[in-house]
């Protein structure tokens, strides 16, 4: 099936081109390539193991080639007639508010309730010590609260729905952080930081023990949980305000750290959680992107996220 690759003339980029000639992306364009993507993928998924699995297929392909040849129909026409009317931002958030509306305003309290229950439960967990239940257990508990007051008849669908690549792709990235302070790769980190630190002369330890902190947990942070580094960086950073040879003040070594691990987040697809969940949800409604695509902003977004 390669030959259903992509469309001829098609830009599988996702820009509005086609054979050299550029045209206006609109809306309908747009539209009219995510469902052929969607089609795509769908076929893709589909390992014919019987031939009426083989003509369920062949039938999908057949839809992306229709939806190919509609595209380039349509790019021609937008060709010849582009259109001088300009759309205000008011009309589009109007068209956006009657298109995207919330339909189930019961389940929203519903969520809404229970997501602030736990969250507060968050909170309540870190101050008083009678409550045995760590934060993983109280996340649990208030999704199958959640799940009892929905009310869903057919909790099979629920269960489509979820990302379990994503679930595992968590699992045994936790794996490897587990296995990284085990090899004590982690702590090592933290000691050439803060030799690196004393190295430099007095009068400049400070300001270079910032940048150095920021830079150094950005770029780890970006590759590995920020949890676990912060969680070795912390003690690295008291001993050195502690020594009375390098005499540093511990408040902005910790805000350098805070900030580079939180900002260093933005700078590849696996350096935050909410990037991979995000990924999976995309990838999930034919909006997907690879590693490499995200981290081709990587430079830019991580230098002016820590440089400002």
């Amino acid at each position: 099936m390669e030959k259903y690759g992509g469309g001829p003339g098609i830009n599988r980029g996702g820009g509005p081109e086609i054979r050299g000639a550029t045209v206006v992306s609109r809306p309908a364009v747009i539209q009219l390539k995510h469902e052929i993507l969607v089609w795509r993928q769908t076929a893709q998924r589909i390992n014919p193991a019987s031939r009426e699995e083989t003509a369920v297929k062949c039938l999908l392909m057949q839809k992306v080639l229709n939806l190919e040849s509609l595209l380039r129909k349509k790019l021609r026409t937008f060709q010849r007639q582009i259109s001088q009317e300009d759309k205000n931002w008011e009309n589009n958030i109007q068209e956006l508010q009657k298109k995207h509306r919330i339909t189930d305003k019961i389940l929203l309290v519903k969520c809404i309730t229970v997501l602030g229950i736990v969250i507060f439960m968050f909170f309540l967990n870190s101050f008083v010590p009678g409550i045995h239940l760590d934060l993983g257990w109280i996340a649990i508990l208030g999704a199958l609260w959640l799940l009892v007051l929905a009310d869903i008849q057919d909790f099979e669908i629920i269960l489509h729905r979820v990302e379990w690549a994503t679930l595992l792709f968590f699992a045994a990235l936790f794996v490897l952080m587990e296995a990284l302070a085990q090899l004590q790769l982690i702590d090592y980190i933290g000691a050439q930081t803060a030799l690196l630190i004393k190295s430099v002369p007095e009068e400049q330890r400070l300001a270079v023990a910032i940048i150095l902190v920021m830079w150094v947990s950005a770029l780890a942070s970006s590759l590995i949980d920020n949890i676990p580094f912060t969680a070795t960086m912390i003690p690295v950073l008291l001993n050195l305000s502690q020594d009375a040879d390098v005499n540093l003040p511990v408040k902005p070594l910790i805000f350098a750290l805070a900030m580079g691990a939180c900002l260093g987040g933005n700078g590849t697809l696996i350096g935050a959680s909410a990037n991979v969940v995000c990924a999976g949800i995309a990838e999930q409604h034919g909006y997907g992107f690879s590693f490499m695509e995200f981290s081709g902003v990587y430079p830019s977004v991580l230098g002016a996220s820590v440089s400002h």
